[in-house]
Protein backbone atom coordinates (compact mmCIF):
# COMPACT_ATOMS: atom_id res chain seq x y z
CA UNK A 1 0.00 0.00 0.00
CA UNK A 2 1.38 3.31 -1.05
CA UNK A 3 1.44 6.20 1.46
CA UNK A 4 0.47 9.35 0.03
CA UNK A 5 0.53 13.15 1.74
CA UNK A 6 -1.49 15.90 0.34
CA UNK A 7 0.24 18.85 1.29
CA UNK A 8 -1.20 22.40 0.41
CA UNK A 9 -1.38 25.70 1.44
CA UNK A 10 -5.30 27.18 1.36
CA UNK A 11 -5.90 31.05 1.92
CA UNK A 12 -9.55 30.88 1.65
CA UNK A 13 -10.72 27.29 1.18
CA UNK A 14 -10.89 26.78 -2.06
CA UNK A 15 -7.78 24.33 -1.84
CA UNK A 16 -8.55 22.84 1.56
CA UNK A 17 -12.07 21.22 -0.17
CA UNK A 18 -9.43 20.51 -3.22
CA UNK A 19 -7.19 18.43 -1.31
CA UNK A 20 -9.65 16.48 0.65
CA UNK A 21 -10.76 15.48 -3.03
CA UNK A 22 -7.25 14.45 -3.57
CA UNK A 23 -6.99 12.12 -0.45
CA UNK A 24 -10.20 10.65 -0.83
CA UNK A 25 -9.23 9.42 -4.36
CA UNK A 26 -5.55 8.06 -3.25
CA UNK A 27 -7.75 6.58 -0.28
CA UNK A 28 -10.11 5.03 -2.68
CA UNK A 29 -7.29 3.48 -4.04
CA UNK A 30 -6.34 1.80 -1.54
CA UNK A 31 -3.15 4.57 -0.18
CA UNK A 32 -2.75 5.22 3.26
CA UNK A 33 -3.08 8.78 3.14
CA UNK A 34 -2.50 12.48 5.00
CA UNK A 35 -3.84 15.76 3.94
CA UNK A 36 -1.91 18.12 6.01
CA UNK A 37 -2.29 22.34 5.59
CA UNK A 38 0.56 24.37 5.14
CA UNK A 39 0.84 27.07 8.07
CA UNK A 40 0.42 30.03 7.27
CA UNK A 41 3.57 32.49 7.77
CA UNK A 42 2.30 36.20 7.52
CA UNK A 43 1.66 38.15 9.85
CA UNK A 44 -2.23 38.52 11.80
CA UNK A 45 -2.46 42.11 10.62
CA UNK A 46 -1.98 40.94 7.31
CA UNK A 47 -4.32 38.04 7.34
CA UNK A 48 -6.80 40.43 8.99
CA UNK A 49 -7.42 43.09 6.51
CA UNK A 50 -9.44 40.09 4.75
CA UNK A 51 -12.02 38.46 6.61
CA UNK A 52 -12.52 35.77 4.49
CA UNK A 53 -9.32 34.68 4.75
CA UNK A 54 -8.75 35.69 8.46
CA UNK A 55 -11.92 33.07 8.84
CA UNK A 56 -10.40 30.64 7.08
CA UNK A 57 -7.13 30.41 9.42
CA UNK A 58 -9.40 30.63 12.58
CA UNK A 59 -11.46 27.53 11.06
CA UNK A 60 -8.32 25.66 10.27
CA UNK A 61 -6.31 26.11 13.77
CA UNK A 62 -6.79 22.94 14.95
CA UNK A 63 -6.30 21.02 11.28
CA UNK A 64 -3.50 18.60 11.43
CA UNK A 65 -0.27 20.94 9.43
CA UNK A 66 2.10 20.26 7.41
CA UNK A 67 5.72 18.45 8.32
CA UNK A 68 8.82 17.69 6.95
CA UNK A 69 8.53 14.44 8.41
CA UNK A 70 5.13 14.36 6.32
CA UNK A 71 7.32 15.08 2.97
CA UNK A 72 10.01 12.23 4.37
CA UNK A 73 7.03 9.46 5.15
CA UNK A 74 5.02 9.26 1.48
CA UNK A 75 5.94 7.64 -1.13
CA UNK A 76 3.74 10.06 -3.43
CA UNK A 77 3.11 13.62 -2.39
CA UNK A 78 0.90 16.25 -4.06
CA UNK A 79 1.21 19.67 -3.21
CA UNK A 80 -1.42 22.20 -3.90
CA UNK A 81 -0.91 26.21 -3.67
CA UNK A 82 -3.39 29.41 -4.79
CA UNK A 83 -1.67 31.07 -7.83
CA UNK A 84 0.39 34.13 -6.71
CA UNK A 85 1.26 36.02 -9.78
CA UNK A 86 1.69 32.30 -12.09
CA UNK A 87 4.13 31.21 -9.03
CA UNK A 88 3.61 28.81 -6.17
CA UNK A 89 2.34 30.94 -3.13
CA UNK A 90 5.29 31.69 -0.53
CA UNK A 91 3.82 30.39 2.53
CA UNK A 92 4.26 26.31 0.05
CA UNK A 93 7.42 27.69 -1.00
CA UNK A 94 9.05 28.69 2.23
CA UNK A 95 7.82 24.79 3.38
CA UNK A 96 9.43 23.64 -0.34
CA UNK A 97 12.60 25.44 1.04
CA UNK A 98 12.86 24.12 4.17
CA UNK A 99 13.56 20.66 2.88
CA UNK A 100 16.97 21.33 2.13
CA UNK A 101 18.08 18.67 3.90
CA UNK A 102 16.07 15.81 2.66
CA UNK A 103 16.92 16.65 -0.64
CA UNK A 104 20.64 16.29 0.28
CA UNK A 105 20.64 13.00 1.79
CA UNK A 106 18.44 11.98 -0.92
CA UNK A 107 15.36 11.11 0.71
CA UNK A 108 13.32 12.89 -1.73
CA UNK A 109 14.27 11.41 -5.07
CA UNK A 110 12.15 8.39 -6.33
CA UNK A 111 9.07 9.46 -5.06
CA UNK A 112 5.72 10.16 -7.24
CA UNK A 113 4.82 14.09 -6.81
CA UNK A 114 1.73 16.22 -8.46
CA UNK A 115 -0.11 19.39 -7.72
CA UNK A 116 -3.35 21.20 -7.84
CA UNK A 117 -3.66 24.77 -7.64
CA UNK A 118 -6.65 27.66 -7.72
CA UNK A 119 -6.51 31.49 -8.67
CA UNK A 120 -9.85 34.11 -9.74
CA UNK A 121 -10.08 33.49 -13.28
CA UNK A 122 -9.35 30.91 -15.59
CA UNK A 123 -6.35 32.70 -17.09
CA UNK A 124 -5.14 33.82 -13.42
CA UNK A 125 -1.56 31.40 -13.98
CA UNK A 126 -2.70 27.58 -13.21
CA UNK A 127 -0.84 26.45 -15.72
CA UNK A 128 2.17 28.34 -15.00
CA UNK A 129 1.90 27.85 -11.43
CA UNK A 130 1.68 23.83 -11.51
CA UNK A 131 4.90 24.61 -13.99
CA UNK A 132 6.76 26.70 -11.41
CA UNK A 133 6.05 24.12 -8.28
CA UNK A 134 7.13 21.06 -10.84
CA UNK A 135 10.35 22.49 -10.87
CA UNK A 136 11.46 21.99 -7.18
CA UNK A 137 10.40 18.50 -7.89
CA UNK A 138 12.50 17.99 -10.63
CA UNK A 139 15.07 19.14 -8.65
CA UNK A 140 14.20 16.34 -5.99
CA UNK A 141 14.67 13.66 -8.21
CA UNK A 142 11.03 13.06 -8.07
CA UNK A 143 8.75 11.39 -10.74
CA UNK A 144 6.14 14.12 -11.89
CA UNK A 145 2.54 12.65 -12.14
CA UNK A 146 0.03 14.71 -14.35
CA UNK A 147 -3.56 14.22 -14.87
CA UNK A 148 -2.46 14.63 -18.71
CA UNK A 149 -6.14 14.10 -20.39
CA UNK A 150 -6.63 10.26 -18.78
CA UNK A 151 -10.16 10.88 -17.71
CA UNK A 152 -13.05 12.68 -18.81
CA UNK A 153 -13.30 15.18 -15.91
CA UNK A 154 -9.84 16.63 -16.95
CA UNK A 155 -11.96 18.43 -20.34
CA UNK A 156 -14.95 18.78 -18.10
CA UNK A 157 -13.05 20.92 -15.20
CA UNK A 158 -11.13 23.52 -17.87
CA UNK A 159 -8.54 20.66 -20.05
CA UNK A 160 -5.22 21.99 -17.54
CA UNK A 161 -3.30 18.67 -18.55
CA UNK A 162 -0.37 19.76 -15.24
CA UNK A 163 -2.80 18.92 -12.77
CA UNK A 164 -5.86 19.64 -11.14
CA UNK A 165 -7.05 23.41 -11.46
CA UNK A 166 -9.89 25.72 -10.36
CA UNK A 167 -11.14 29.49 -10.48
CA UNK A 168 -13.00 30.59 -7.86
CA UNK A 169 -14.24 33.43 -10.32
CA UNK A 170 -15.22 37.37 -8.95
CA UNK A 171 -17.06 36.26 -6.03
CA UNK A 172 -14.77 33.34 -4.95
CA UNK A 173 -16.90 29.93 -5.51
CA UNK A 174 -15.93 26.58 -4.14
CA UNK A 175 -15.06 23.72 -6.72
CA UNK A 176 -17.27 22.32 -8.65
CA UNK A 177 -18.50 18.83 -8.30
CA UNK A 178 -16.74 18.62 -12.06
CA UNK A 179 -13.49 19.50 -10.43
CA UNK A 180 -13.34 17.83 -7.38
CA UNK A 181 -13.98 14.63 -9.53
CA UNK A 182 -10.77 15.13 -11.29
CA UNK A 183 -9.09 15.66 -8.10
CA UNK A 184 -10.13 12.59 -6.81
CA UNK A 185 -8.89 10.92 -10.25
CA UNK A 186 -5.28 12.83 -9.51
CA UNK A 187 -5.61 11.44 -5.88
CA UNK A 188 -6.17 7.45 -7.29
CA UNK A 189 -3.83 8.18 -10.20
CA UNK A 190 -0.81 9.21 -7.95
CA UNK A 191 -1.42 6.70 -5.48
CA UNK A 192 -1.76 4.08 -8.23
CA UNK A 193 1.78 4.92 -9.80
CA UNK A 194 3.24 5.67 -6.13
CA UNK A 195 2.59 1.70 -5.63
CA UNK A 196 4.17 0.76 -8.45
CA UNK A 197 7.37 3.00 -8.60
CA UNK A 198 7.09 1.30 -4.45
CA UNK A 199 7.50 -1.91 -6.15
Amino acid sequence: MAKIAVLYYSATGSNHVIARAVGEGAAAAGAEVRVRLVAETLPPEVVAKNAEWQAFVERTKDFPKASLEDLEWADGVVFGTPTRFGNVAAQLKGFLDSAGGLWLHGKLANKVYSGFTSAQNVNGGNEATLLALYQTIHHFGGIIVSTGYTDPAVFASGGNPYGVSHATGPNGAGPTEVVLSTARHLGRRVAELATKVRG
